[in-house]
């Protein structure tokens, strides 16, 4: 019912716990909105602990706001005052929202709806100067700018608007940089490297295509990449003793998740980087089973062609995929 009530309300520029939209609709977003608009800085922001921050009696006012049924308000309640378990005590906390409750990722899309998303739509018609963009999913915010100084008074107000309702800026991950069209190009002749941000998953670099234009480069972010294939490798060396069959149906489905979400237009470097750490990972630990291995690489190939997936791209161009998804019929917001 709740999801039924606030997708009418929800503004288009929020993508995270949604219905029909992902982390690549966000992604395709922000590519996009850089692309057509003039984009040449980025408010990258976090907020520290949002989950365990959300004041209790503001989420219940916003949600007052828009339900009438006591009923459903007071279930809402029993759900926040349920508390945890800890050590054998039970705590009941008056912030945060209850891990692992499927009403979660709503109730912090409705606090932030209120908080974050009306705030901003009304700040970049009210106070801008030039163009902006934003794309917001769940607590993850970059929003792109024409002018610097509209950056730096939007970040400074959005730190205070956030205090007012019991939230935090994450100063270690939130900044402005110069990222856009000329970035890289007037960065380098102030004799500066180009500045990079992380987005969900990818770093977003300022590149050039073949022809000379603009390109924005999505690379897997370096952790994710190094923490994915550490755990692939403690995996596999401690299963090298089981069948092969089961080996090749652990890696087949690993690398067909992680292909699914990776393997986007600009990021080959990296899922090849990934599969040829994968394939190596797997013969050595076969060539370990026993200290009179006979496995050859001729044999490996064979063994990767049945059970690895090939590493290649599986998703389309943002702006083609932005395009389909809208019909034309909506704006980059």
């Amino acid at each position: 019912m709740l999801n039924a009530i606030y997708e009418t309300d929800f503004l288009g520029f929020s993508y995270g716990f949604r219905p029909g939209r992902s982390q690549h609709n966000a992604l395709d977003a922000l590519a996009t909105g850089t692309y057509r608009r003039k984009v040449n800085f980025v408010v990258d922001a976090d907020i520290r602990s949002f989950f365990d921050s959300m004041d209790h009696s503001w989420l219940m006012r916003f949600l007052e706001h828009r339900i009438a049924d006591r009923r459903l308000l007071r279930l809402i309640g029993k759900w926040l005052k349920a508390g945890v378990l800890e050590e054998g005590r039970l705590l009941t906390p008056d912030k945060g929202t209850p891990q692992g409750a499927v009403i979660s990722p709503l109730l912090a899309n409705i606090y932030l709806h209120y908080v974050y998303d009306l705030w901003a739509q009304q700040w970049r018609q009210q106070h801008a100067q030039g163009d902006v963009i934003v794309v917001r999913y769940a607590d993850d915010m970059v929003v792109g700018f024409q002018f610097e100084h509209d950056a730096r008074r939007f970040l400074a107000d959005l730190g205070q608007r956030l205090e007012r309702f019991g939230l935090q800026l994450h100063a270690q991950k939130t900044r402005t940089i110069e990222f856009g069209r000329y970035a890289a190009k007037n960065r380098k002749a102030r004799g500066l490297k180009p500045e990079t941000f992380d987005f969900l998953g990818f770093t977003h670099i300022c590149g050039t295509n073949r022809k000379g234009g603009f390109i924005i480069r999505r690379h897997t972010a370096r952790k994710r990449l190094q923490a994915k294939l550490h755990e692939i490798k403690d995996v596999i060396g401690r299963m090298r003793h089981l069948p092969i069959q089961d080996q090749g149906a652990y890696l087949k489905r690993v690398m067909n998740g992680y292909f699914n979400y990776f393997a986007v237009p600009t990021n080959n470097r990296a899922i090849n980087s990934f599969y040829r750490h994968v394939t190596w990972y797997w013969y050595r630990a076969l060539r370990r089973r026993s200290q009179t291995s006979k496995l050859t690489w001729e044999k490996m190939k064979r063994l990767i062609a049945i059970w690895l997936p090939p590493a290649r791209l599986r998703h389309p161009l943002p702006d083609v995929r932005f395009r389909v998804m809208t019909q034309g019929k909506s704006p980059v917001r």
